[in-house]
Order: C-alpha cells, then sequence, then structure tokens
C-alpha cells in the first residue's frame, strides 16, 4: 500500500517526487517544502548574499589583516551612499574573526577589533568604544592617558592585528578641533600597533579622512557605487534566484525585470534587497510562488521602501518657490 501523497500549492509531482526545484540552491529547496509561514519567517532573517564585489571588498581586507607589521601600514576607506552594505560586509568579515581563547596563554587572541564612531566624537568616548569591543571593563571616572594605555596593553596581549572603525564619517559631527584630535589618535594607534585600519562610512567619510594628509596617504578607497545593469549585477540576482524559496523559478535575469528593480530602487543594496524579499513574501501568499516583471509594482515599492515613498512625493509636489 503506498503512503498517501503530500502536496504542496505550486509543486508539480512525477513518479512521486518534486519537480521544478533545480532553479534553487540545495538548503533552499529543502526551505521551499516548508509551510508558508515558515518560509516567510526565513525569508525574513538577516543573511550574507555572496556577490563580486562584495568579495572583492572581502578579499581586500583579509589581504590587509595578512599584511606583515611595518612602520606605515596600507589602510582601507570602504565608502559609498547610504544602503549600499558597508556593514553588511564587515559583519561578515567580523564573523570569520571571532575570539578565540588560548588555554595555553590563558588570553582571548582577537584579530580584529571593530567599533563604531561615536556619534559624538572625542579621544575619551573613542578609547572607551575599543575597550568594550575588546570585553573589557571600563575604570571608574578614567582619564584619557589611562584608557589610551589600557587600550594599547590590550591590543598586544589579545594580538589584535586590525581595528576597524565603522560609521567613521560620523566625525565630521564634533568641532574642527575634536577632528584633529581623533584623527592624531587614529593615526597614533595605527602607528603604535603597527596594525592596519578599515574605515566606512558615507561620501562624507572621505572627506573626513581627506583632512589629515597623513592618513590620507594610507588609505586606499574602496567605492560601492549604485548597481547598474551589468555583470556583477546579473550575479547578484542569479544568487538571490537560487536563495530565495520559490517554488518557482522567477524571472529575475529578465533584462525587463533588471531594469525595473534598477529604477524602483535607485540600484541601492538595502532597497534591492527588501524589495525582492517583499516581493517573494507576496508571492508565496498569492501562491504565486515566482517574481516577475508584474510582481514589481509601485504599491510594492511604496510599501517596501519608505525612501521611494518620499522620493515620489517629493516629485510630485514639485519644488517650492
Amino acid at each position: 500500500m503506498t503512503s498517501p501523497r503530500r502536496s504542496w500549492p505550486g509543486l508539480e509531482w512525477r513518479n512521486g517526487l518534486i519537480n521544478d526545484l533545480n532553479h534553487l540552491h540545495e538548503h533552499s529547496r529543502s526551505v521551499a517544502l516548508l509551510p508558508a509561514e515558515e518560509r516567510i519567517a526565513w525569508i525574513r532573517r538577516e543573511r550574507w548574499i555572496e556577490y563580486p564585489r562584495g568579495m572583492r571588498a572581502l578579499n581586500r581586507i583579509s589581504d590587509l589583516l595578512a599584511h606583515p607589521p611595518r612602520d606605515r601600514m596600507p589602510c582601507l576607506l570602504l565608502h559609498g551612499a547610504t544602503g549600499m552594505g558597508k556593514t553588511r560586509i564587515l559583519q561578515k568579515f567580523l564573523r570569520s574573526h571571532t575570539p578565540i581563547f588560548d588555554e595555553t596563554t590563558g588570553f582571548t587572541r582577537l584579530a580584529v577589533a571593530a567599533i563604531q564612531m561615536p556619534p559624538h566624537p572625542n579621544e575619551l568616548h573613542l578609547y572607551e568604544e575599543i575597550l568594550v569591543s575588546l570585553g573589557a571593563a571600563l575604570p571608574y571616572s578614567p582619564s584619557t592617558g589611562t584608557l589610551r594605555h589600557r587600550v594599547r596593553v590590550l591590543c598586544r596581549q589579545m594580538n589584535v592585528r586590525m581595528l576597524i572603525i565603522d560609521e567613521i564619517h560620523c566625525l565630521l559631527a564634533g568641532t574642527y578641533r575634536e577632528q584633529r584630535i581623533i584623527l592624531n589618535c587614529i593615526r597614533f594607534l595605527a602607528n603604535d600597533l603597527r596594525i592596519p585600519l578599515v574605515c566606512a562610512g558615507t561620501q562624507e567619510a572621505r572627506t573626513a579622512l581627506l583632512t589629515d594628509a597623513q592618513l590620507a596617504d594610507r588609505f586606499e578607497a574602496f567605492e560601492l557605487i549604485p548597481w547598474q545593469d551589468d555583470t556583477d549585477f546579473h550575479q547578484l540576482l542569479v544568487s538571490y534566484a537560487a536563495l530565495l524559496p520559490l517554488r518557482r523559478p522567477s524571472s529575475l535575469r529578465d533584462a525587463k525585470v533588471r531594469k525595473r528593480l534598477l529604477a524602483m530602487t535607485d540600484g541601492v543594496t538595502v532597497r534591492i534587497c527588501r524589495l525582492l524579499e517583499d516581493a517573494a513574501i507576496m508571492a508565496i501568499n498569492q501562491n504565486v510562488e515566482q517574481i516577475d516583471l508584474e510582481s514589481l509594482h509601485d504599491d510594492l515599492a511604496v510599501q517596501s521602501l519608505a525612501s521611494v515613498s518620499d522620493r515620489r512625493k517629493r516629485r510630485a509636489t514639485g519644488p517650492r518657490g
């Protein structure tokens, strides 16, 4: 006696086997068999999508980490408009460089220390952020000199080989004097510890670093520009088409779909990702099980992206005289 056949809407069966899931990665095929609620929850999780530009940035950061110490270490500035994926790239890199406890020495090893630039930066706050990233307790009412000394000692004990500073453009929130002091502190740590710096931020980040000629000479600029209809964008969409657990193949490689996506999002990474995820959720809820040109309608963009809605309102009202 044969067991009863299970069925899911939108799936075809041949000899008791599921057809038409070859368009998905192996793991996504198993997710595609789950109920709609579980698939939607899976889509909404934060994840890394592999794409050429992101991999090039990761490889460059890895090269810096492997660089032998010298007096003037090379550094990297990862910059671009808000939403272009700078922080996501750094998070992906940091997941591969978590703290390791060395039982022989009794010390925790941390190859990469990562902080965000404080919203109103000063020397004291900078050292406090670094100590927190190292897992150190902050002393009560410390002096700047005490924190600086503690940062240097702990970085050497923990074998820190790179300092990452995200949101570096927040440096511009300080006065000119505060900016100079922070830049001097950053340069001092890089020189003293002989480690590379990786800074990330908006286009203003470049302005922030260029105000210090000695730092600017060390930094290689890696810009994350808005997406265009090129090979890298095709690869991003291929990755998404194979990842999203939809039971029918999507038309993301279609030329009209690509142009529609770029027009709706201005080529901003976070908007593209959010729009595709919301389109996939809609396809599941409506039992369509694929993303095509009809899926990418204006209402979906306005619902998914507040920035798109705001931009259209401004266009509709026009310039104010």
